[in-house]
């Protein structure tokens, strides 16, 4: 039986972090995969999607300046586009693949092996792989779990993977659909909805049971995307709920119940089911382990499960299920067995990035959160009207907003960014977030001009009552007030 320092089970993001982090402790380990390199997040999650949303970016700008470009009418081959996507997808899966390897080259030879099999783990330590051409049984000091997650699925919808799809059935997709619905109005189905309706060929519905999308988010940044996804001719279900779905005459029909009783009936080309993901930890772990678990994944405790040498990191824990989260997760529970991790495990300064039209990034609290944990604040924010760099893009659609605690030390507690660039604003408030700094030092940061992030320094400058911008003359793009006790209170003075 092969012996190892540390077995790593699931080769995504947070698994080949995992195992690249142990190889820098010149551990010996070996990285097992049952799939494909590089998990979801390469095939059919972030980089998959997000490919397809800045080719579907592209095609929205072709088409809203049609009459400058001449390329009204235009039509997009999908499958010219799909090949697109499919070799950013291998490009990522052959760096990998290469880098992989030959990792043993520059270290200890034989130090790292990759499997390719379905891994189980039988004992403690012992983890059996099923082959394509046989069975074989390794040892490992630790193990680590990282089997990522897969859509979730309702026993009452017939998903077939042909009209009827998952995110991870999309690819056989053959062509623009004319219609297509969406059931679930969260982060990816809104993501989903803003690719297929930029492109112009699919009309779009959206099934909202609630009377807006990503209820967990502001109500300001949901009304722009709200505002956006209609202008694209995207008709949402508002406080609606399904009631049935089939597939009749290779058509989807479903069936919508709103809150006032009524029922309205639709045919569509193909539907798109996107409510959550579910953990992939069934037949993971002999039953003999008594592994802790939930509805919402492994039970752990900073990556450590109720196994002592068992960690489950990424999707596969009940934490929060992003892959720059799964990656530090990674590599943080191999600092913890064998070394001494710099800094805590800590996710109030992740960074995440919503790509809908136009797209929203955070970090920290929103004004949701921050009300939930009762806290006062103050709220700053700036119109994208007000930014030399986004009046040059010829977009001045979007903001960006900043909350601090309610003092004079005015701690930052979050941010939000809704417009173009927004995802290269937010590193610098993520940083002074993680460093409990305030906004003293981000009013003083110098940023290059003209840029989007020029808005951050305006922000911090309005909270310091000495922004170049004055918010009393523009009070309808500059916002500052205070929230305390339910209420808003103005801070510019008239």
């Amino acid at each position: 039986m092969k012996k190892y320092d540390v077995i790593v089970i699931g080769a995504g993001p947070a698994g080949y972090a995992a195992a690249m982090r142990a190889v820098d402790f010149k551990k010996k380990v070996a990285l097992i995969e049952k799939k494909q390199l590089g998990g979801a997040g390469i095939h059919h999650g972030a980089l998959w999607s997000k490919t397809w949303w800045e080719l579907s970016r592209e095609a929205y700008m072709l088409r809203k300046h049609g009459d400058a470009f001449n390329t009204d009418g235009i039509v997009f081959s999908y499958n010219k586009i799909q090949s697109e996507v499919r070799r950013a997808v291998q490009e990522r899966v052959e760096q990998l693949e290469h880098h992989m390897h030959n990792i043993n080259v520059s270290i200890e030879d034989g130090l790292f092996d990759y499997i390719q099999g379905n891994a189980r783990v039988t004992g403690k330590h012992e983890v059996e792989v099923k082959g394509l051409n046989e069975t074989l049984t390794i040892e490992g000091q630790y193990i680590i779990l990282a089997t990522g997650s897969t859509p979730r699925k309702l026993a009452e919808i017939p998903i077939d993977e042909e009209h009827i799809f998952t995110s991870d059935g999309l690819d056989k997709l053959e062509a623009f659909p004319k219609s297509m619905v969406i059931v679930g109005a969260g982060v990816i189905g809104c993501e989903f909805a803003t690719i297929f309706s930029n492109f112009g060929h699919t009309k779009v519905h959206l099934i909202d049971k609630g009377d807006r999308i990503l209820p967990f988010e502001d109500e300001d940044v949901v009304k722009v995307i709200e505002r956006n996804l209609e202008a694209k001719n995207v008709l949402i279900h508002r406080n609606s709920r399904l009631t049935e779905m089939k597939i009749e005459g290779g058509m989807v029909v479903y069936t919508l119940e709103y809150t006032d009783g009524s029922k309205e009936v639709f045919r569509v080309e193909k539907a798109l089911v996107s409510v959550g993901r579910v953990p992939n930890y069934q037949n993971l772990c002999d039953e003999s382990l008594n592994l802790k678990v939930d509805g919402r994944g492994i039970i752990d405790d900073h990556t450590q499960t109720s196994i002592d040498n068992i960690y489950a990191v990424g999707d596969i824990t009940a934490d929060i299920s992003l892959v720059n989260v799964g990656e530090l997760e990674g590599r943080f529970a191999v600092e913890r067995i064998f070394g001494k991790p710099e800094r805590p495990l800590i996710y109030e300064n992740i960074s995440t990035i919503m790509f809908l039209s136009p797209e929203v990034a955070g970090v920290g609290m929103n004004e949701i959160q921050a009300r939930a944990k009762d806290l006062e604040y103050k709220v700053v924010s700036i119109d994208y009207s007000c930014i030399p760099r986004a009046i040059a893009m010829r977009n001045t659609q979007g903001f960006i907003k900043i909350l601090v605690t309610n003092d004079d030390e005015q701690k930052i507690l979050g941010m939000r960014v809704v417009g173009e660039h927004a995802s290269s604003a937010i590193q610098a408030v993520a940083l002074l977030i993680s460093m409990d700094k305030g906004i003293k030092e981000l009013a003083e940061l110098i940023h290059p001009h003209p840029s989007i992030i020029e808005g951050i320094q305006e922000c911090g400058r309005m909270l310091l009552g000495k922004s170049m911008l004055k918010p009393a003359v523009l009070r309808n793009a500059m916002v500052c007030k205070t929230y305390a006790k339910g209420k808003y209170a103005d801070l510019i003075e008239v």
